[in-house]
């Protein structure tokens, strides 16, 4: 089963720094978002493959919005 990876707070993602397929360990870093006031990491949340990737450069997210699937 695929376990979602979703925005932690508002802002715009940066940078995804993986795409579909990719194999990732527990604590990658997956995804840049950043907030007028800082830039915020997205880790992986679990070891695993990366489904789905729901976000792109330059996207505005809110808190909760799904960024991506591992399985």
């Amino acid at each position: 089963m695929a376990d979602e990876v979703r925005a932690p707070l508002a802002g715009i993602v940066q940078a995804v720094l993986v795409e579909p397929g990719t194999a990732v360990a527990a604590d990658a870093e997956l995804v840049v978002v950043a907030t007028p006031a800082a830039e915020h990491l997205v880790y992986a949340p679990r070891a695993g493959t990366v489904l789905a990737v729901r976000v792109q450069e330059r996207d505005t997210v809110a808190a909760g919005d799904l960024l991506l699937l591992i399985e």
